[in-house]
């Protein structure tokens, strides 16, 4: 967990807790993010995932920014990518967009809750990655926009797949083709974030005492939830409720249940083993 990376940084929140931040480290750039950071992302959040002391992973960014999107300089990079022959050109440049679609992707592969703690700026690939975060907050001053299409570009790590399901088909279209900058206080009553925070410091410390309760839910139950909404957005309710019948029957019977029942019993805060 020490590896230094260009882009991202960690921090545990407290040396006895199981919230890890992770924070988009250029506030030089307004946290512009270049190709290095779609290769340092889903490692960092393996690595995350993997560790058994991570329960909750709380993104936000560095800086006056949480994403001003992608680095301009990045994007010039892959679009002078030429070869000469252009079914190749077009190959090699669909199998960069699938890797950069896959790094945005790690965030739901990531087994861990993973929230969205948002101020500043969010545009462009901000709006990418946030879509794809499990809960998303935000201050009331953050400011939004899916800026692909003033850049000759159509949104594709995700945004255009996964805001629909989040505020709605119509809304999303309408956002996406005026690429239009729009508030945090509108944000929520698009149902984009859960609630607003008036200042960067409540924010954060609104998101941890979130975490924290999350963090202290039984964490087979918590990933579980996870995987199975997850799955569930993208099949019909009969084949998620399948889903769930075979993800329970493998991973019910836990010690877990056992001491979330014995707690509420003696009144007293469960413990359970890390994952």
């Amino acid at each position: 967990m020490e590896e230094k990376y260009e882009t991202l940084k960690i921090q545990q929140e407290s040396p006895n807790s199981g919230v890890f931040n992770l924070i988009i480290n250029r506030p030089s750039v307004s946290n512009a993010l270049g190709l290095n950071f779609f290769s340092e992302f889903p490692k960092v959040l393996n690595a995350l995932d993997q560790n058994p002391t991570v329960a909750v992973i709380v993104l936000s960014g560095s800086g006056n920014h949480f994403c001003g999107g992608i680095d301009l300089k990045s994007l010039a990079a892959m679009a002078d990518d030429n070869s000469g022959d252009q079914g190749r050109t077009s190959e090699r440049l669909r199998r960069k967009i699938k890797f950069l679609q896959d790094a945005i992707t790690a965030i739901e592969r990531c087994r861990k809750p993973v929230i969205a703690a948002i101020h500043g700026a969010c545009l462009g690939l901000g709006i990418n990655i946030v879509t794809a975060c499990d809960i998303r907050y935000c201050t009331k001053d953050a400011i939004f926009s899916v800026k692909e299409v003033d850049l000759a570009i159509t949104a594709d790590l995700g945004t255009l797949q996964r805001l629909p399901g989040i505020v709605g088909f119509g809304k999303a279209m309408e956002l996406s083709l005026t690429g239009r900058r729009f508030s945090g206080d509108e944000a929520k009553e698009l149902g984009l974030v859960s609630r607003v925070f008036g200042s960067r410091e409540e924010l954060k410390e609104g998101v941890r005492t979130i975490a924290e309760g999350i963090g202290g839910k039984p964490p087979l139950a918590v990933v579980g939830t996870k995987a199975v909404l997850i799955r569930s957005r993208d099949v019909n309710v009969e084949q998620g409720l399948d889903y769930v019948a075979t993800w329970n029957s493998s991973m019910l019977l836990s010690e877990d249940l056992t001491e979330a029942s014995s707690a509420q019993k003696q009144k007293r805060k469960p413990t359970f083993a890390k994952l």
